[in-house]
Formats: C-alpha cells, structure tokens, sequence
C-alpha cells in the first residue's frame, strides 16, 4: 500500500486505467488517498465502479478484450467460441466480458461459453447491470495482481 499512497499521480492514474479504462473511476480511486490497507483501497474500487454511469462503462468495455484461452485449446472451441462472440456482440453492440478470477484454467473454456449462453437470453438493460459487475470484478482482480507485484 505504501507504493500505491506514495505513487505520482500520473503512475497511478496509468496504473489504474490498466485495471479498468475508466478515466473517472481511476480519478476517484486515486482522490482518495491514502488508503490504510488493502481492504479500504478494494471498498473504494468497488464503491467508485457501482457509480459508473453506462456511458462510463460503455468507455471502459472499449479498451476490454475476449477473454484468452489456454493455449492447448482445441480448434472447434476457438470456433465455437468466435461464434458466440459475433452473436453476443451482434445483440448487445459490445465486447463480451467476464471475469475469470478464481476459475481454474482447464474450465476457462466452459465457464467462458456457459456465461455467453446465458447472457444471450438476458434483456439489453439486465446485460448492462451485469456487464457492470463483470467490469468491476475484473478491475478489483486487476487492481490486486499489481498490488501484489508492487506494480508501481
């Protein structure tokens, strides 16, 4: 945490968008320092990701890649899952994200093609309020790999 409370604003503001492309949630993360511990730093990252607006957001699945998959995937699940893709993109006007924190590597590939699957039958309004919390999940994933690698 000292790294983090310490760093110039323009590092951090850096280190921040690579968690998540937001200019104004890095802005409210980094205003608010210095943060006593990790847990209070993810409080806010969190709190600052509940109050992005769809504009916000739409700003951040802009800089979002598809999600990589184990290099030993075979070829009919990159089709597969290129397929998927076109069909979620083609309903919703976005990339599809998904955070994968915690799922172990040999399920990436079902986890990332169960969560399409479903998400295709969501509503354009329920997709955005989970597109949010996907969002957030990955910038707190994000956020804790470089704190843990005192990426600063």
């Amino acid at each position: 945490m000292e790294h983090f409370n310490a760093a110039s604003a323009e590092a951090l503001e850096q280190t921040l968008l690579s968690c998540l492309r937001s200019p104004r949630w890095s802005r409210r993360v980094a205003e608010h320092r210095p943060y006593p511990d990790l847990d209070s730093l993810l409080a806010a990252a969190d709190e600052a990701a509940y109050d992005l607006t769809w504009p916000d957001l739409t700003e951040a699945l802009t800089a979002e890649s598809l999600p990589t998959l184990p290099p030993d995937t075979y070829s009919a699940a990159h089709t597969a899952l290129s397929a998927a893709h076109a069909a979620y993109e083609a309903r919703f006007g976005h990339v599809f994200v998904i955070c994968l924190e915690g799922v172990p590597q040999g399920e990436c590939l079902d986890h990332i093609l169960e969560g399409i699957r479903s998400r295709l039958t969501n509503d354009p309004e329920e997709e955005r309020v989970v597109v949010a919390e996907e969002l957030r999940r990955l910038a707190r994933a994000r956020l804790v790999s470089i704190l843990r690698g005192a990426g600063l």
